[in-house]
């Protein structure tokens, strides 16, 4: 490898290197292509103590907010004139599809530009006490934000919380996912090109039990976002109990897309398509599982196993449709879950093994007659690996949605709008979709409920996470 191939962390404005290094695998070979520096205890202390000191100094909670507005519009810009340099280092490390890791810089940019918009209109309000009280709220940065980002969007996710934080005046630690962490370090140069303050920004690298740990329980911080695992997310908030510290989590999926006989199959196939087989399924609201009306059950099933039969097959480099998984542990784990689906009884329709090819893959895999006693019916796979489950009534249907720990979305594909509005309300999630699965937008408010998480990511409403509500309450006779 040549020095291009190592990456540094940032912080306090420079680019440091560290005693340790992490290998970066290319999941399209399985074969180490860079490193990055592998931040210790010491490399957090010093990023919180940057930031403490950014937040401290007032430089973007005390500016007048159009000046917010104005950076982060230039962060907005450096991201895009990045993109087509940065996307080929994010398909590589994370094994992505080439045009998906330039959508992933350009999606970031436009969460720059979405809170950029927002960072002047963070406005109090006056409470009536009667003519003796002025009374009145105003909305204070929390101070210094640590964020852990997890490997299947890195930039996607780093910028849905980077940027509110920063459209608060707040200033930010992110650790990046040892795995995928090469391509966020553009996001920093980007921020650094748009003359971000020192310290507002601070990127390191290093393993979620050391470093992660560390920064968690860092007496330096006010707030902590995570996404990822559910036993991960438990060991934050476990942490984060000690001193009461107030965090966002992201957690796991196990969503189900409920098909009644009156849906349209063309865009019911589209969306499996891009709900489980985009990104490998590596995606925590995906469509892993599939309740399906049973006049129409062995239509779907064939359908489904038809489209999955379809998928390219190759380095997110050439643009494949079904990709690698970002690592070989990932790989193993789908692959054991398949095996234990077989075991305990689900019908393997196609997929469920590893080609015969280097790399991390997994075929695309479709499951039949998977019955809620079984763990494919319950546990999250984070694969490409779907599940089909037949119903007979609504009542059994929405049941069935609802009957895993997990809470994060869930959809209904039909053209009843009565039964639709039945829907939103029986199902229990953050998000519900509606014949079509990912709808919404960087604008609509994203996050779970039960094992699947709290608090909200995107929209007006994910930047309330990264504000105080004061009350000033003034006798004037």
């Amino acid at each position: 490898m040549n020095p291009t191939d190592h990456w540094l962390n940032f912080i306090n404005g420079e680019w440091l290197d560290a005693r340790r290094v992490i290998d970066v695998d290319d999941p399209a070979t399985g074969k180490v292509f860079a490193t990055v520096a592998c931040a210790d205890d010491k490399t957090v202390d010093r990023a919180v103590q940057a930031a403490r000191a950014c937040a401290d100094s007032g430089v973007l909670s005390d500016c007048r907010p159009v000046e917010r507005t104005a950076l982060l519009r230039r962060i907005a810009d450096e991201i895009r004139a990045i993109a087509d340099k940065a996307a080929p280092l994010l398909a590589r490390e994370n094994g992505k599809a080439l045009d998906d890791a330039r959508e992933e810089f350009l999606m970031a940019a436009k969460y720059f530009e979405y809170y950029a918009g927002m960072a002047d209109k963070i406005e109090g309000r006056s409470i009536p006490l009667g003519k003796d009280y002025v009374d009145y709220t105003v909305y204070e940065p929390v101070g210094v934000s640590a964020q852990i980002v997890p490997w299947n969007f890195p930039v996607d996710i780093c910028a849905r919380s980077l940027a509110p934080a920063l459209a608060a005046g707040n200033a930010v630690v992110v650790k990046s996912p040892e795995i995928s962490p090469l391509a966020m370090t553009w996001l920093a140069t980007a921020c650094q090109r748009a003359g971000l303050p020192k310290g507002a920004f601070n990127l390191i690298c290093g393993y979620g039990h050391e470093v992660g740990a560390a920064l968690v329980a860092h007496a330096g911080i006010d707030q902590i976002v995570f996404t990822g695992s559910v036993p991960t997310g438990q060991a934050i908030l476990r942490s984060a109990a000690e001193r009461a510290i107030p965090s966002v989590m992201e957690l796991g999926g196990k969503s189900a897309a409920v098909v009644f006989a009156d849906a349209d199959m063309e865009q019911l196939l589209s969306s499996v398509k891009w709900g489980i087989f985009f990104n490998a399924g590596q995606v925590c609201s995906a469509m892993s599982r599939l309740l399906v009306q049973r006049e129409i059950y062995d239509q779907v099933v064939d359908a489904v196993s038809e489209l999955a039969q379809r998928q390219q097959l190759g380095a997110g480099l050439d643009n494949a449709e079904l990709t690698p998984l970002v690592s070989r542990r990932q790989q193993q784990q789908v692959l054991s879950m398949c095996d234990q689906a077989v075991s305990e009884g689900a019908r393997r329709v196609t997929g469920g093994k590893a080609p015969e090819r280097e790399g991390y893959f997994v075929e695309a895999t479709v499951f039949a007659d998977v019955t809620p006693e079984m763990s494919l019916f319950c546990d999250e796979v984070f694969g490409p690996v779907i599940a089909i489950t037949p119903f007979d009534t609504e009542e059994e249907a929405w049941a069935l949605a609802n009957g895993t720990e997990f809470g994060l979305v869930a959809g209904v594909f039909t053209h009843d709008l009565t039964r639709t509005l039945r829907a939103t309300r029986a199902l229990k999630a953050g998000q519900v979709f509606v014949n079509e699965w990912y709808a919404g937008g960087i604008e609509t408010p994203f996050g779970g409920i039960k094992l699947s998480g709290f608090g909200r990511e995107k929209g007006q409403e994910a930047l309330y996470s990264y504000v105080n509500t004061k009350n000033i309450a003034i006798r004037v006779s």
